[in-house]
């Protein structure tokens, strides 16, 4: 995208948010997008060079505002990571993330819809530009809680990253309703998933 910004940038933004957040990425019409803007096809192509370029821009967006959020909660929890084992850090990660969710929504429903977006051209193209991998990430801190014995010995690190990461990913399609939303009530269920997590898993 060029720097210059342009009249109705955040129209532009919001528009394509909410394309992008109800289909998926084939599916999502770049004119609805231009149409729902108000702005013309050659204010938008001057800015972006397609459809794929103002999708990357948007996640792109999301990862740093998700990145800074986190950071500037995670010094709040510095203390309290010392010596826990990775339930309770998965709760206090979990905390942190439902509090970015509740804070921006429609960030965090685009993050949900990328991660079906798996298998898909679009997914390893979009992995290459944003870069980390919460699944490298979420290896490592896995990796770290079977030296420090967190887990059972019977199963292998492999099987735990796929579980644990499955069952982060849907989480928001078993607390569903409107009132599962609500911040309280989502750290409530995401403390008592984690619990599960460790009555199967853990020692």
């Amino acid at each position: 995208m060029k720097e210059k910004s342009f009249e109705r940038k955040a129209e532009l933004l919001e528009a394509a948010l909410d394309e992008f957040i109800t289909k998926n990425y084939e599916d999502a019409s770049l004119n609805n997008i231009i149409k729902n803007a108000e702005i013309s096809k050659g204010t938008f192509y001057y800015h972006f060079q397609d459809k794929q370029a103002l999708y990357l821009f948007l996640l792109e967006s999301s990862a740093k505002t998700k990145w800074e959020f986190v950071s500037n909660r995670i010094d709040e929890y510095t203390e309290a990571y010392e010596g826990k084992d990775i339930f309770e850090k998965f709760k206090m990660q979990a905390r942190i993330g439902a509090e970015f969710a509740i804070t921006f929504p429609k960030f965090h429903r685009l993050s949900k819809m990328f991660t079906k977006e798996k298998g898909n051209k679009i997914y390893d193209i979009a992995k290459g530009v944003l870069g980390s991998d919460t699944e490298k990430l979420l290896e490592e801190m896995i990796g770290k809680a079977i030296e420090n014995g967190d887990f059972k010995k019977e199963f292998s690190k492999d099987f735990i990253v796929k579980t644990v990461s499955y069952l982060f990913i849907h989480f928001d399609e078993i607390f569903y309703k409107p009132e599962d939303f609500k911040l309280e009530k989502m750290i409530e269920n995401l403390d008592c998933y984690v619990d599960f997590m460790k009555g199967g898993l853990g020692k």
